[in-house]
């Protein structure tokens, strides 16, 4: 039996394959991200570990791929399902990008700490939303469906054995094979024929809307290694003459602890495309919609400290509202800002309740209890050296940073009616589409923390739950 994480794993070493034949630049990212990453454990040591093994930010990818209908996203659940992966989080790209990018999105990924220790492949997965009359009027709304309807993204042997594979847990042997073949193959970019004035009327909506409805098939959109110095990496990409986009996307570059994600790319590539005329020709063109991107993840972070992330976003782009700055002196701006604002230690991002930790004694007070008990509160536990604190990887997204991501890889700005209402699709209804729970990113941190707590107090023989600091 091949079980759910080994399909998991299997399946991201395949799609990288696969995409390197596709991107070749994506196998320099890769190549770059492994040589910054080998010098920072050089030069830190166990520190450089402190947000997983090396062995596991070396294998981790995240992947992005669009769809166009709820039909079409119900059976991607069922694919990343069979691989352990779930629906984690609601992003609205609609509302999060100032150009015209129609979609809502959520990551499927692993939810268990065990499983996202052992392989953490996540997939940022879009939906088209044709219903919002801010992109789409009502004629395009009706021919998007019938492309959409008339088209099969997944084959239905791939689709039943996904069924029988999260069912049972794991597949055989021979099917596991027949079940990851067909996966990769699904993700692979079409030579089959583009209709170029079909594609061209959805690129003048929007060049996402055409990557999505323009095309007979899903491809994956990009492939993202991890980095543990994106700073070092993306000078180093300049530097073997790859086009990068302007800035580094989320927080700053700062000192104190690394929180939430930063991500860049390098730019959309030209690929070559096959193009069928409206008179009948076939000819080979290229299409600018696939990106090379790379990402560093910090420090899961609690609603406090996201509400603080975002105010300090804000304040940012007021200070800077009007002004034309280069990457770096944005950078410079939000780090004295931050410097102002946010905890410079991991400890005081325990104490005021502002990041995820996993809590774990040290000795002191295992087994037999000392003359005086433990208290349960967590700081006085910190403070006396009972319990120590590691920091939760901050597993998910930022929907300003994807779509900053996506809006630097666009062709063009594309067009937005923003005179009428948008389409009511929130969390809810994704999860209707997608017939499983969606999850909640901050519940599945806090259930880990909470997991570490409840082992912190039977191990110490804490006759009552460990008091967690109150937040800013």
């Amino acid at each position: 039996m091949v079980d759910s994480t080994a399909l998991r794993a299997a399946f991201a070493r395949r799609l990288s394959a696969m995409y390197g034949t596709e991107v070749p630049a994506y196998n320099t990212l890769v190549d770059v991200a492994q040589e910054v990453n080998r010098e920072v454990l050089e030069r830190m040591g166990a520190d450089a570990e402190r947000l997983g093994s090396i062995d596991r930010v070396t294998a981790e990818r995240h992947g992005a791929i669009r769809v166009g209908t709820p039909a079409e996203m119900a059976q991607v659940a069922r694919i990343f399902g069979a691989m352990g992966m779930y629906p984690v989080g609601y992003y609205d790209l609609r509302e999060a990008a100032s150009s015209s990018v129609p979609v809502v999105s959520t990551a499927f990924r692993p939810v268990d700490e065990a499983e996202l220790a052992a392989n953490p492949f996540r997939v940022f997965t879009s939906m088209l939303v044709a219903g919002d009359r801010r992109f789409f009027d009502e004629d395009l709304e009706r021919r998007l469906g019938e492309f959409l309807g008339a088209r099969r993204l997944f084959p239905p042997r791939l689709l039943e054995l996904a069924d029988r594979a999260e069912a049972e847990g794991g597949l055989d042997d021979q099917a596991a094979e027949e079940f990851l073949t067909l996966a990769t193959r699904a993700f692979e970019l079409s030579r089959e024929p583009v209709s170029r004035s079909w594609y061209t009327e959805l690129e003048r909506i929007s060049s996402v809307a055409a990557d999505i409805g323009g095309v007979p098939s899903t491809h994956v959109n990009h492939l993202t290694p991890r980095v543990l110095d994106i700073d070092a990496l993306y000078t180093r990409m300049s530097e073997r003459g790859i086009a990068m986009i302007d800035a580094i996307q989320g927080p700053p570059r700062w000192n104190g602890p690394d929180l939430l994600l930063r991500q860049t790319s390098f730019r959309a590539l030209a690929e070559p495309r096959v193009f069928r005329e409206d008179d009948g020709r076939v000819v080979e063109d290229d299409l600018r919609v696939r990106f090379g991107e790379v990402e560093a993840r910090g420090i899961a972070v609690t609603p406090a400290g996201r509400a603080l992330y975002d105010e300090l976003t804000a304040e940012l782009d007021a200070a800077l509202a009007g002004q034309r700055v280069t990457a770096e002196e944005r950078n410079t701006v939000a780090a004295g800002l931050w410097e102002g604002r946010v905890p410079s230690t991991e400890a005081e991002l325990v104490t005021g309740d502002l990041a995820y930790f996993t809590f774990h004694t040290t000795g002191h007070g295992t087994g037999t209890r000392p003359a005086s008990a433990p208290p349960a509160d967590l700081a006085a536990l910190l403070a006396e050296g009972r319990v120590t604190a590691r920091p939760i990887v901050y597993e998910d997204f930022l929907p300003r940073s994807a779509a900053g991501i996506f809006q630097s890889n666009l062709t063009s700005d594309g067009s937005k009616d923003v005179t009428r209402a948008g389409a009511e699709f929130g969390p809810e209804a994704l999860a209707g589409v997608l017939g499983r729970t969606l999850h909640d990113p901050y519940e599945l941190y806090a259930s880990i923390r909470a997991a570490s707590l409840a082992r912190v107090r039977d191990e110490l023989g804490l006759g009552r739950e460990i008091t967690l600091p109150a937040a800013r």
